[in-house]
């Protein structure tokens, strides 16, 4: 049996013409049904890869992030890999052959259609910005990421430091200003974040809104998923997709010139 014992977030997205007003606030049907918060925290995150996204392509991510309220900013690292047929323990095995252990944290991440098993390594890093909510400039970001990087991160790829040289020439994609309002569903603590990125044509912005909830219990998320999942496919809230914010802020914030990819600002 695996070693590593993952929880679970379950990840539904909302339509944002539904569920959000004028002010791109959560609408008050949705605070109401869901036992909301009306004040949301506020998480500044950003990303960090090289032009050619040779970190995401390899399955990796790695993210800076400051929440409100937080003395601490996070930095992560992030490997995904993709369940079929709802294979985790397969997967979780893969993983664990991969190298990964006790020092990192699995979780099985549900969405509408796809589960994806997350192995993660957070470290809390500290930053002093003119603001509560700043994150580091790319060359503080650079050094970082380099200096916290995990072994498993840096041997991953082809060649020696292989992530080491990617976050030498790495470059920020972000920083996304994010809102995340925190409510009640059915006894389990659900979270619902507003994520605005540029739109596909640049010419304006798009919000992704996500309802999501954690549990270490397999059958607590499939049940409350399909829960979930009925009740705001019964307002008209839900989009019959799964989530891909990495992604998207990875190809939409625009890349810039090879110069500052190599290191020079």
């Amino acid at each position: 049996m695996p070693k590593m014992t993952p929880d679970y977030e379950v990840r539904l997205q909302l339509d944002p013409a539904r569920v959000l007003n004028s002010e791109h606030e959560l609408v008050s049907a949705v605070l109401e049904s869901l036992k909301v918060s009306a004040n949301p925290l506020q998480m500044n995150v950003q990303f960090l890869d090289n032009c050619s996204k040779d970190i995401y392509d390899a399955g990796w991510c790695v993210r800076i992030r400051k929440v409100e309220g937080k003395s601490h900013h996070e930095l992560t690292y992030k490997k995904r890999y993709d369940i079929n047929d709802g294979n985790i323990d397969e997967v979780l095995n893969r993983a664990e052959k991969d190298g990964f252990g006790s020092k990192y944290e699995a979780q099985v991440e549900w969405g509408y259609t796809k589960q994806t098993l997350s192995i993660s390594r957070e470290k809390k890093v500290s930053y002093s910005g003119k603001t509560k909510l700043e994150l580091p400039g790319l060359n503080e970001s650079r050094k970082m990421a380099i200096k916290e990087e995990p072994d498993k991160f840096d041997d991953w790829g082809p060649g020696h430091d292989w992530g080491t040289k990617i976050l030498a020439k790495a470059r920020v994609f972000g920083p996304v200003l994010a809102k995340r309002w925190i409510g009640k569903w059915n006894d389990v603590q659900v979270y619902i974040e507003v994520w605005p990125i540029p739109n596909a044509e640049g010419t304006g912005t798009e919000y992704i809104v996500e309802a999501s909830f954690k549990t270490d219990s397999h059958k607590t998320a499939s049940t409350e998923r399909n829960n979930l999942t009925s009740q705001l496919q019964a307002q008209g809230w839900a989009l019959a997709e799964d989530s891909l914010k990495t992604k998207l802020i990875l190809e939409r914030y625009p890349c810039p010139n090879m110069a500052a990819e190599n290191g020079d600002e």
